[in-house]
């Protein structure tokens, strides 16, 4: 059973649910391969971040209310997810790097890992208005279990939730980050509608978190390349899978409002009622009228447990770009894209005085890992929207899940899996 936090605030009254990792046996969607899709490359047994030893992941997920939007009431669709590279084994810092694709958003901390090359905590997901609470409690929390130096900058990043979501509600707490980053542990990762990711949506389908995993064989000793997305991004008519043109095959179960009020706000002016039959002679469209096709973000976090050193992992977190792209991801002006690469190898790779001794994989051995980095990434998105499941939020706006049945007859069809 999953446990459930209950908010230190009575008044807030928010149904939120607190998820570490999973037993195998907990995964109840289906993930990209249960389908048959085989994106290239072998996965570690999990097909997750966690596959890199050490890894945790917590997420705290926050849903509660119906209906119009009332501003700081609800309905909320948002959460928190916390990833710790080393786990709760101590504050021992790692190699890290960071790279943005397009810059409409928001990751802190990123400046000290560009001039230092160390990640010195946690990294926390989000939504977009709630990245300083995020930022804040992590600080508190590292503090409270003895893992923060003189001063802490730790690394947030968001997404924007906001047709879901009361996303000026300021909803996400300090108990939610401390759930999340309490309860991270290893093992499968609850997907899709959960922490960071529960109000996202990806290519116009329901998004959220993701994973999976590589593994690369260098000589004689076999390293893992994990990710872990959380999805709000892309237009409908560029998604693709396995390079299948998926969203010009599904053209239809775009967002909609399901109830009959007309919306609060004035930017979902121009969506359909569901069930609405679209104009004679009209194309489908990524309604929203402010919202234009490809708007959105995403972030991604690469971890891996062969031994890079900063300049390296730059180079892992600027080949993200490259799944991105084989989804439908163009890095448009309206969005998001960045990326985290960091490793777990050196295991004191910030020592406090004096030399100290690092292991380096050779450039000349580096290339697998590029592609390790592009196919996970790429999984991990599709396995970001097949557990993600329909969503109704704010002003009843509704975002439908990508149909697993149909994808496999696309697939079938363009042959990608078996008749």
């Amino acid at each position: 059973m999953l446990p459930t936090i209950l908010a230190r605030r009575p008044l807030l009254a928010l149904a939120a649910v607190a998820l570490g990792a999973l037993p195998l046996s907990a995964q109840t969607r289906e993930r990209a391969r249960d389908l048959g899709i085989r994106i290239p490359g072998t996965p570690g047994p999990l097909n997750a971040i966690t596959d890199v030893a050490g890894v945790t992941v917590g997420h705290t997920t926050l849903i509660r209310g119906t209906g119009r939007l009332v501003p700081g009431q609800g309905p909320v669709r948002t959460g928190v997810t916390a990833i710790l590279p080393r786990g709760k084994a101590g504050p021992d810092s790692v190699f890290a790097a960071w790279f943005t694709l397009n810059g409409n958003g928001e990751m802190t901390g990123t400046t000290w890992i560009q001039e230092s090359g160390l990640l010195e905590g946690p990294i926390l997901l989000t939504t977009t208005h709630s990245v300083g609470v995020v930022r804040d409690a992590t600080i508190d929390w590292m503090n409270r279990n003895g893992r923060a130096p003189m001063f802490a900058l730790p690394v947030v990043a968001e997404t924007f939730d906001g047709m879901l979501n009361d996303d000026k509600g300021f909803h996400v707490k300090p108990e939610h980050v401390f759930a999340a980053l309490d309860g991270a542990r290893g093992g499968v990762v609850p997907e899709g509608n959960v922490g960071g990711g529960t109000g996202m949506a990806c290519h116009f389908f329901k998004g959220g978190i993701g994973t999976a995993s590589r593994r690369v064989r260098v000589a004689d000793s076999t390293y893992t390349v994990g990710v872990l997305v959380q999805c709000n991004y892309g237009a409908r008519s560029t998604f693709r899978v396995d390079g299948v043109p998926v969203g010009q095959e599904i053209r239809d179960l775009r967002p909609c409002i399901a109830g009959t009020q007309k919306p609060s706000r004035e930017w979902l002016a121009e969506v359909p009622l569901c069930g609405a039959a679209p104009a004679p002679g009209s194309a489908p469209r990524d309604t929203a009228r402010q919202r234009p096709e490809g708007a959105g973000s995403i972030i991604v976090v690469v971890a891996t447990d062969a031994p890079l050193l900063p300049h390296q992992l730059k180079r892992l977190a600027t080949r993200v770009t490259l799944g991105i792209g084989r989804m439908g991801g163009y890095g448009e002006n309206s969005s998001g894209d960045i990326f985290l690469a960091f490793s777990t190898a050196n295991r004191e790779a910030s020592v406090a005085s004096g030399i100290g001794t690092l292991r380096m994989l050779s450039n000349e051995h580096i290339d697998p890992f590029f592609v390790a980095t592009v196919q996970a990434t790429e999984e991990a998105i599709l396995n970001a929207m097949l557990a993600a499941e329909t969503m109704t939020g704010a002003d009843d706006f509704r975002i439908f899940a990508l149909p697993h049945d149909r994808l496999v007859e696309v697939m079938r069809k363009h042959g990608r899996i078996a008749p």
